[in-house]
């Protein structure tokens, strides 16, 4: 008897089935109704779920006995956004379908919209993918690294100087990176690499007592007591048995090589954003649902 070990795929989503799913604005604000409020939608007015219809030229509905209207877009990445809902819906489909994402000059392209609205929907679209609350936990991997700051794009006075410092990173972004063994990862911008800013963020992302390998920076020393740590030496070994940080390691790799060829340089400001998205779609990787869904169901209300 012959066992199947392939993993489950995700499932094909093409622009086909986007034109055919959400073929208008009402369809799309249907959908967005529908995910916002599963259990029928609750009239603060009359107070309890009763049936709405949809306003004809609005983007809300009315309920049927009182008539009170609700704003399925308010609060949402689509407030007050005077750009149509399938343009939005078609963007989170562009920024879904790829693996080392996509400019917002090029979504201005293929939107038809002016750069100012593209980068918008484009800070807005990431806003949803931030995974801050989940905890890492069974086997880790933590590896920093520095991202962004290409000397060639620099002021030669600056590019001077940058290269006189000894530990040459100072014109880059440290980023901590933690994966799990065939699991999730997490990120976060980091101040410098040195241990009082290291360890707060290790303790804050990964769960206490989890097994975990570094490399052998003396930082993650002080480790020790939290979590059953081991570390490998970079200078005369890559892997020793299980010991290794090769996962967080390929997941930097695509990071970087994903920014330098879309982005070619992304600000500190912006950066954690930016590796916010690698991070959703690399936990998502083994998931059946279509990766356009997943983005598109991180919508939320998010009140002031």
């Amino acid at each position: 008897m012959k066992f199947n070990r392939s993993k489950p795929k995700m499932q094909k989503y093409t622009i086909k089935d986007f034109q055919k799913q959400f073929p208008n604005d009402d369809v799309c604000l249907e959908w967005l109704k529908d995910y916002l409020y599963p259990e029928g939608i609750n009239c603060e007015t009359c107070q309890k779920v009763t049936p709405h219809y949809k306003v004809a030229s609005r983007k809300s509905y009315s309920c049927q006995f009182c008539g009170h209207h609700v704003h399925p877009t308010a609060d949402t990445i689509y407030h007050k956004s005077s750009t149509p809902l399938t343009l939005w819906f078609y963007a989170i489909y562009l920024m879904a379908s790829t693996r080392c994402g996509i400019s917002a000059k090029q979504l201005e392209r293929e939107l038809g919209v002016t750069y100012k609205t593209a980068w918008r929907m484009f800070k807005q679209i990431r806003s949803m993918l931030d995974e801050s609350g989940m905890k890492l936990s069974g086997t880790v991997e933590a590896d920093e690294t520095y991202i962004g700051g290409d000397l060639d794009n620099m002021h030669a006075k600056k590019r001077i100087g940058v290269l006189s410092n000894v530990g040459g990173h100072e014109h880059k972004t440290p980023v901590l990176g933690m994966v799990e063994r065939k699991g999730r990862v997490k990120t976060k911008i980091i101040k410098n690499a040195q241990g009082r800013h290291l360890i707060p963020a290790i303790r804050e992302n990964v769960e206490e007592g989890s097994t975990l390998y570094t490399d052998s920076w003396r930082a993650y020393n002080l480790l020790q007591t939290d979590y059953a740590h081991d570390k490998i030496n970079h200078s005369y070994e890559y892997v020793r048995g299980d010991i290794h940080t090769n996962t967080i390691e390929g997941f930097w790799s695509l990071v970087k090589g994903g920014i330098k060829g879309v982005y070619k340089q992304v600000g500190r400001e912006y950066l954690q954003s930016y590796v916010n998205e690698y991070s959703f779609r690399y936990n998502r990787r083994f998931d059946t649902t279509p990766m356009f869904l997943s983005f598109l169901k991180q919508v939320e209300k998010v009140s002031d």
